[in-house]
């Protein structure tokens, strides 16, 4: 009687073309344009989590800090905050008042 071998059922191999997500966890990222409403647009993100590609686009699980859900976004629906004004590690609100 020959039993199966589940590992070798279970387990996928890593196909050497999968999309690497370019984002990572806790990075704040924005939304472009699309299925939001302007006023939203400008909203930070925050990313929560990976998913598996839909098709050649890497997923990513995105919160905002007012918003009580999650959204899924893929990669090009996504573009990075520049944090590059300020000190490092300083708030936005820290940026925002603390020279006046």
């Amino acid at each position: 009687m020959n039993t199966p071998n589940l590992s070798r059922r279970t387990s996928r191999p890593m196909r050497p073309d999968t999309p690497t997500h370019l984002y990572a966890l806790g990075q704040a990222v924005r939304l472009k344009g699309g299925f939001i409403r302007r006023s939203q647009g400008a909203s930070i993100y925050h990313i929560t989590g990976t998913l598996p590609s839909r098709g050649e686009l890497p997923q990513y699980r995105i919160r905002n800090d007012d918003e009580r859900h999650e959204r899924v976004a893929t990669q090009d629906n996504l573009e990075p905050v520049s944090t590059s004004s300020g000190s490092e590690g300083d708030t936005l609100i820290e940026r925002t008042f603390s020279h006046g």
